[in-house]
């Protein structure tokens, strides 16, 4: 940020705030912006502070298994191995350097895709209206709201009409709250009533403010490291730092193991120490966080290739997890392409003084427009109506009505667009060929039968209606919208989506269920799903969810595919019931009333084009509202998690293995691995597995979704660590008995077998085909394990080998290591396979 903005107190007058921060309800020019932008800085958070190159390197070193080299170093060196300690210097700056490169190209690029998506914010520049970046805005700059908008800085309200804005981010209060242009005295916190902050949303409502601060000066910025802080794990990174633990643990426990035998049969402190500490490297997964980074910005990257940008990496797996699937109609199984189709009277007769109605309502309310509203105002015929605006009511979801007054012939007149059944509770009479009647129970079906037929023709419907005020008022409200006369009813079309078929099918095909949450009536999106092939389970109303418990509503979704008139906070109710079943629940939602719902899914979809609040919540963005392109996304997610999978499950069962491995090892009078062995085994492995993120994964291993497993990474580690062992003891068999090995015969000889089974496993872990015949590993990582091995076989023959403590073995040696190899390759994979049977792993 810039300096302190060192801005004035709220309790200011409107006009007296305004000239104190030199500017007008007008606005900035957009060269005093400019200026002002130098002077504050950007408008954002602490939360968004950027580590820098040195950053990201300094946080490569101050790494625990980084810290255990060094110390492994600096005893090396301090011993008198100087060799020793310069190799281990050598693969410190190796390793470091690796992953420095590794994970800030990641997160460069990861970086860059979500400046794909910017939220902006309606402001006056030069006297005009105009959208501009919210890191732009500076204090003095005069701010529309409308609903759906989020505050983009903290505001001095200077115009409210019915404005209603949630601060549940800051205040934890959820329930929407009222704001206005002027203190309401009657109140206790009365300074609060016309201030906006930036964190908050607009519910409902319009209105017009004043920034007085931006950035780290707002309350927003200050408690900004207290809300990145607060940040909720998903059961990938819960599932992470769990393995990562459980290693820990192992590791402590082992080394600790390892030091008392060897201090106990060899009598040496020093050689104890360095082969304990260099078995703790061996074992520790320090490559996983770099893996873990790079697999997600490498999914991310290719997501955004397919038009999917991703927001939160982490929410990538859960993508690839999701077994149900909440979306609007709208735009997924429809075109998005709305046509005004019939405007009729209550007896399904064209009159076109209701579109005449509807076009005074569209056309003079300043919320913003949705889709039907741009199909009603598309109809130019209606012409320049010679009605002057007196007041506006706008929408809110709890009401599911806009209303504007207009006046013509010195009388006002209410003219009210929505919902049916929110716009029938509100009438007391009807009109029909110019005459006006009075509204009772039989007529009330009658009015609603009309209704019900156009809706059972795939027809979106909203009522249209009218009061006449005898006695003019100055300002409206939601009271005023009683009494009103039905004047008929406006229908719109929304084709079926050629595609969605298909791509219903799809999802069906990966394991996804979709299941449709839409304010709209039951009847159209019964239509439009049966035209798409989507069957249904069963249809509930918002008003049937209203009457259930939590644990009734539990039973329900499961049941039912489509969920109609439902409000915001019903649907939030919906996808908790889902997830509460065990369910990992994806949500597509671009309007205000998704909001709720997406913040409280597994993964929050939402496109680039939807309301800043629905943006803001959702965790993944797409460039296109399309159930084609979130299918793709899908896949992706699905071949990351796959990738790092195959890490943990390789580097679990190895790492347990080799506790029994290292244990029985120090039994022998001599070590089993020089520790410069162990290190170098260990860092050839990791050099290995670098390739790992670009390996192809099975078409039957994306066919589902796949949620964290830990019992299945556990079974891996169990039945598979102690499989490697018994080929590590039959190694040290051949070695002791047929080779009659010492020391440096037999370092190597593990070595080598070690090398080649930890690297060579990656084929038999990666699928659960047969390797190479059915399916073939990437190209990248079929030259890197080829070559690991390679240098492995020659290090013995190279100008290394006296420093390593390496000998050339017999060449009969490398045909039992070949035996070796390939047998425990075998097993693995025949064991894999009865795992996968026993237990349907995949």
């Amino acid at each position: 940020m810039g300096k302190s903005q060192g801005c004035p107190e709220y309790g200011y007058t409107r006009d007296r705030l305004l000239a104190v921060l030199h500017t007008n309800r007008y606005g900035l020019s957009e060269k005093e912006a400019a200026r002002r932008l130098r002077v504050y800085g950007y408008n954002q958070p602490a939360v968004m502070t950027r580590i820098t190159v040195l950053g990201h390197l300094v946080k490569q070193f101050i790494n625990p298994l980084v810290i255990i080299l060094f110390v492994i170093a600096l005893l090396s060196w301090f011993l008198g191995q100087r060799i020793s300690a310069i190799f281990v210097g050598t693969m410190i700056f190796m390793s470091v350097l690796l992953s420095f490169v590794q994970e800030y190209r990641s997160n460069k690029a990861a970086e860059k895709l979500r400046e794909l998506v910017k939220t902006t914010a309606t402001v006056y520049r030069d006297g005009q209206k105009k959208e501009v970046d919210i890191r732009s805005l500076v204090p003095g700059d005069v701010v529309v709201l409308n609903a759906g908008d989020i505050i983009p800085a903290d505001l001095r309200l200077l115009h409210t009409k019915e404005l209603f804005v949630n601060e549940s981010s800051l205040t934890g209060e959820s329930l929407p709250v009222e704001k206005f242009a002027q203190a309401q005295h009657h109140r206790k916190a009365s300074e609060s009533d016309i201030v906006a902050l930036m964190g908050s949303s607009v519910v409902s409502g319009s209105g017009m403010g004043v920034i007085v601060k931006t950035g780290i000066e707002t309350q927003f910025g200050k408690i900004s490291h207290e809300l990145a802080s607060a940040s909720t794990e998903s059961s990938f990174e819960k599932g992470i730092k769990s393995f990562t633990w459980m290693m820990i643990r192992v590791i402590v426990v082992l080394a600790g193991v390892i030091f008392l035998l060897n201090l106990f049969t060899k009598n040496d402190i020093v050689q104890s120490i360095l082969f304990a500490l260099a078995v703790a490297v061996g074992l520790a997964p320090e490559m996983l966080p770099m893996l873990v980074t790079v697999n997600l910005s490498k999914g991310a990257i290719m997501m955004a290739r397919k038009k999917v940008i991703v927001k939160k990496l982490n929410s990538i797996q859960n993508f690839g997890a999701m077994d149900v699937l909440c979306t609007d109609k709208t735009g997924t199984l429809t075109e998005n392409r709305i046509i005004l189709e019939k405007y009729c009277d209550i007896d399904g007769h064209d009159d076109d003084r209701v579109l005449r109605l509807a076009y005074i309502n569209s056309s003079h309310q300043t919320g913003v427009q949705n889709l039907l509203d741009k199909a009603i105002l598309a109809h130019k015929e209606v012409g320049r109506l010679p009605y002057a605006k007196v007041d506006e009511i706008p929408f809110d979801f709890q009401r599911r009505i806009m209303s504007v007054v207009i006046e013509h012939d010195s009388e006002h007149r209410l003219v009210a667009k929505g919902a049916p059944e929110e716009i029938f509770k509100r009438c007391t009479h009807y009109e029909l060929h110019g005459k006006r009647h009075a509204i009772h129970g039989k007529i009330l079906a009658q009015l609603r039968k009309e209704f019900d037929v156009l809706s059972a023709d795939g027809l979106m419907v909203l009522a249209v209606a009218y009061r006449d005020f005898e006695t003019p008022k100055h300002a409206y409200g939601k009271d005023d919208e009683k009494g009103i006369t039905l004047r008929g009813y406006v229908a719109f079309l929304d084709p079926p989506k050629a595609s969605a078929t298909k791509t219903l099918k799809s999802l069906s095909d990966l394991g996804i269920e979709t299941k449709v949450i839409t304010g709209d009536n039951e009847l159209v999106t019964q239509k439009i799903c049966k035209e798409v092939g989507l069957v249904s389970k069963g249809t509930v109303i918002g008003e049937q969810i209203a009457k259930l418990n939590d644990a009734q509503l539990r039973r329900i979704v499961e049941k039912t595919t489509i969920f109609a008139r439902l409000n915001p906070l019903q649907k939030e109710r919906v996808i908790v019931a889902l997830r509460q079943n065990g369910h990992t629940v994806g949500y597509l939602g671009d309007g205000i009333n998704d909001a709720p719902a997406l913040k409280v899914s597994d993964v929050g979809i939402s496109v680039n084009n939807a309301v800043d609040i629905a943006k803001e919540s959702a965790d993944i963005i797409l460039l296109e509202k399309d159930l084609s392109v979130l299918k793709e996304g899908v896949l992706e997610g699905r071949k990351v998690f796959g990738n790092i999978t195959k890490y943990i499950r390789m580097g679990a069962s190895s790492n347990f293995g080799n506790m029994f491995s290292m244990t029985g090892g120090s039994l022998l009078p001599f070590l089993p691995m020089a520790p410069v062995q162990i290190l170098l085994n260990n860092f050839l492995y990791d050099f290995s597995q670098l390739a790992l993120p670009t390996d192809d994964v099975d078409k039957d291993y994306l066919r589902k979704p796949r949620p964290w497993d830990v019992a299945a990474i556990r079974r891996f580690m169990f039945f598979l660590g102690p499989l490697s062992s018994v080929f590590d003891f039959i190694t040290f068999g051949v070695l002791w008995f047929i080779f009659h090995a010492q020391a440096p015969l037999f370092q190597t000889g593990w070595f080598l077998e070690s090398l080649c089974t930890q690297t060579l496993i990656v084929h038999v872990i990666r699928t659960n085909k047969i390797p190479f015949i059915e399916s073939m590993p990437s190209r990248f990582l079929l030259i890197m394990t080829i070559l690991t091995v390679g240098i492995g076989i020659y290090l013995p023959y190279s100008p290394l080998a006296i420093y390593l403590g390496l000998v050339r073995p017999p060449p009969a040696y490398f045909i039992a290591l070949a035996v070796i190899v390939s047998s425990y390759l075998y097993m693995v994979w025949k064991v894999k396979g009865w795992l996968i049977k026993k237990y349907q792993l995949e």
